[in-house]
């Protein structure tokens, strides 16, 4: 009897999940880590936010802050965003260089004991998050302040024995990535995703952003 043929098996709709590693970014954050403490309070919250003593939410205005730093955070995340997002289209360069970008920007700081809850980011495509302080590893908490990103696809899946333990790329499981001063991960928005419990005693400070694309002669886009 004639063995049957190995099937052929496949990942699809896989996501994309990028790691933009910028250069050169600690004289930077050196000008931005006072200006960001300054700022850390009531006056540029969120008001739309709940209140939370353990975790800084600002306003998603941080890209109109006039100040030089944070003119040239903006074109350093912006250029990382679009290369990671042109490195995951299929459009040529020029294609892509016709597009208009939209993006807005918050400040986010997440004390000791602190997280930021699991959401979305509405209204846009991509979404970024660029770390300037981290704190040292927490010892015995891998998952210490790290971004998680859920795995939901699935989440009406029936489950028994012969898909709860599927090997990677077919896992289930969800995606963690510890922040690192001068690294920004880019991802799809519609991806629920959090911070992690902070379970040092430093604070973590991210810059957090969303940011759609238009086509040239595209005459609007919804509002935020």
């Amino acid at each position: 009897m004639t063995a049957p043929a190995a099937p052929a098996i496949a990942p699809i709709f896989a996501t994309p999940f990028a790691v933009v590693p910028l250069a050169e970014m600690a004289p930077l954050h050196a000008a931005l880590q006072p200006l960001f403490a300054s700022r850390a309070a009531d006056s540029y919250r969120d008001p739309d936010m709940p209140r939370d003593p353990l975790c800084f939410r600002g306003r998603e205005d941080l890209f109109e802050w006039q100040s030089e730093p944070v003119e040239e955070l903006r074109r350093r995340l912006l250029a990382g965003i679009c290369g990671a997002v042109m490195g995951a289209n299929a459009y040529t360069e020029t294609e892509f260089d016709a597009l208009r970008i939209q993006a807005r920007a918050r400040l986010t700081i997440v004390h000791p004991d602190g997280c930021v809850p699991a959401s979305s980011a509405p209204m846009a495509s991509w979404s970024a998050c660029y770390c300037v302080a981290a704190p040292s590893s927490a010892s015995g908490r891998p998952g210490s302040g790290a971004l998680r990103l859920y795995a939901v696809r699935d989440g009406t899946m029936f489950i028994d024995a012969a898909n709860w333990r599927l090997r990677e790329p077919f896992s289930r499981t969800h995606y963690l990535w510890a922040p690192v001063p001068g690294r920004m991960a880019v991802f799809p928005a519609a991806l629920v995703h959090e911070i992690a419990l902070n379970r040092t005693r430093e604070d973590l400070v991210l810059v957090t952003v969303r940011v759609r694309f238009a086509h040239a002669g595209q005459v609007a886009l919804p509002p935020w």
